[in-house]
């Protein structure tokens, strides 16, 4: 990427020491397939510690009280359950962003262009749940039919980073689009299916905090602290509600605004006004770019305006969006895969290969997955009810599909929902084995099979620009 900073306002005796040692971590960070590394890694650590002498302190730390308290409602919980209901919440409120914004100007905002990944993830959700089923119909494990149904966008969209320019940005968008729509229904699956008892005052409460922050938006309050308070307590009331708590994250993301206060025109207007207004107020003579601004209110109040300007022409949404990515990425997923991932190998792993439960779950998301998303893009285009992306050949988008396969987070989470109380620990661990295994075996068979049937010279490269110039126009919440 290239530098941004003119060279005018650069060091003259280079960059300062925390930049140079900061600098990798930045780069790193903002690379599409980091966050995917870091999750990797987290797993790792996870299997190794729960299989190492050291077992019983893994075991130890997540069961940690927690206590939360805020107004009349409260509680203690432990850190595995806090990190699952609490922190995960800052997950899904990051998928609902990303949904809206799908919907808004992505993938998912006309019918046309969102029938092909709908499609892909209708099919993708029912033939798993239906492999599932055909193991474990009338068992023990019957209730875990929603773990192979979910799709972990972080994981897949990192295995296609690893392919560069091999794989065409259309595959991308496509795959992109999937995963979202393969999210929202996870999140309808987990409200109606994975939640318990509803309590109606709870439940009334966080309607009304609901009402509250779309009220929010459409009087125009675009700071985001306010919807932060309003998010808080929304989960809180969710979570005694019976509903999952989860589900409050993407709820309140929709009532984010996505609208700007003032239009490109405006923006480009007046920034100029600003920067001519610092340049005029300039020193010749101060020996620095610094002390001007700290002894001239010309170029202060220039500068301010600047940041307001930016500030209006930044949807909250984006902003939120943006800021939560990283936090998220290398934060709350890997916590989560640390606390989630350590699955027991000890024993008789033939048994544990062999559980109804690890095979559902294993071939629901190796081989259900891909039928399931091909079979149904394929009909969608067959019946033209959608489109195939031009220049996409069927192959690659199979090979696509099986990268869907890749359920990790989204999976694990469903897991803990569907196995929970007394007797369901050995029902958590085969699932988790069959989530873990199915997502190795997908992620390293997308990658081959679109290895294999793409080329570095198929592709010209796309400006990211490119992908969404609707954008550009929005004007909805």
């Amino acid at each position: 990427m290239a530098n941004l900073v003119p060279r005018a306002l650069r060091p003259l005796s280079g960059q300062p020491l925390i930049e140079r040692v900061l600098g990798p971590f930045e780069r790193f960070a903002h690379r599409e397939s980091s966050g995917g590394v870091v999750l990797l890694a987290c797993t790792v650590v996870a299997l190794v510690w729960a299989n190492s002498p050291w077992a019983a302190s893994y075991e130890h730390l997540w069961e940690q009280p927690v206590s939360v308290a805020l107004g009349p409602f409260g509680g203690t919980s432990t850190l595995h359950h806090f990190i699952n209901d609490g922190l995960m919440v800052v997950f899904f409120f990051l998928v609902g962003l990303e949904i809206k914004r799908e919907m808004l100007v992505g993938e998912l905002a006309s019918l046309q262009r969102a029938a092909l990944p709908m499609a892909g993830a209708l099919g993708g959700m029912l033939v798993p749940a239906a492999f599932y089923v055909l193991f474990n119909a009338g068992g023990a494990g019957s209730h875990g039919w929603g773990i192979p149904m979910a799709t972990d966008i972080a994981f897949a969209l990192g295995v296609l980073a690893l392919l560069g320019d091999r794989v065409p940005v259309t595959l991308k968008v496509f795959l992109a689009a999937l995963a979202i729509a393969d999210d929202i229904g996870a999140v309808l699956v987990i409200a109606v299916f994975y939640s318990t008892g509803v309590d109606w005052l709870a439940l009334g409460t966080a309607a009304a905090l609901l009402a509250l922050s779309f009220g929010a938006n459409v009087a125009g309050v675009r700071k985001t602290w306010a919807y932060a308070i309003i998010g808080v307590l929304l989960w809180a009331a969710v979570l005694q509600s019976g509903v999952h708590a989860t589900v409050a994250g993407v709820l309140l993301a929709f009532t984010i605004p996505a609208r700007t206060r003032i239009n490109e025109a405006e923006f480009l207007e007046h920034g100029h006004a600003s920067l001519d207004r610092f340049d005029r107020a300039l020193d010749p003579g101060a020996p620095g770019l610094a002390a001007t601004v700290l002894t001239n209110s010309e170029s202060q109040e220039a500068i301010h305006n600047l940041e307001r300007l930016t500030e209006a022409a930044q949807p909250p949404l984006h902003r939120l969006e943006y800021g939560l990515h990283g936090i998220v990425a290398f934060g709350i997923m890997p916590l989560f895969a640390l606390a989630n991932a350590g699955v027991t190998l000890r024993g008789d792993i033939g048994d544990a290969l062999a559980s109804p439960v690890t095979i559902g779950v294993a071939l629901g998301l190796v081989l259900g997955k891909p039928i399931g998303i091909t079979l149904a893009s394929w009909l969608a285009v067959r019946f033209g009810v959608a489109a195939k992306p031009e220049g996409v050949r069927w192959t690659s988008l199979h090979a696509v599909s099986w990268l869907g396969g890749i359920g990790f987070t989204m999976s694990l989470f469903v897991a803990n929902l569907a196995f929970v109380g007394p007797g369901s620990g050995a029902l958590l661990e085969s699932a988790k084995l069959g989530v873990l295994a199915a997502s190795l075996v997908a992620g390293v068979t997308g990658y081959l099979i679109m290895r294999r049937s793409t080329t570095p010279s198929e592709h010209p490269a796309v400006v990211a620009d490119e992908l969404v110039p609707e954008a550009r126009d929005a004007g909805a919440l």
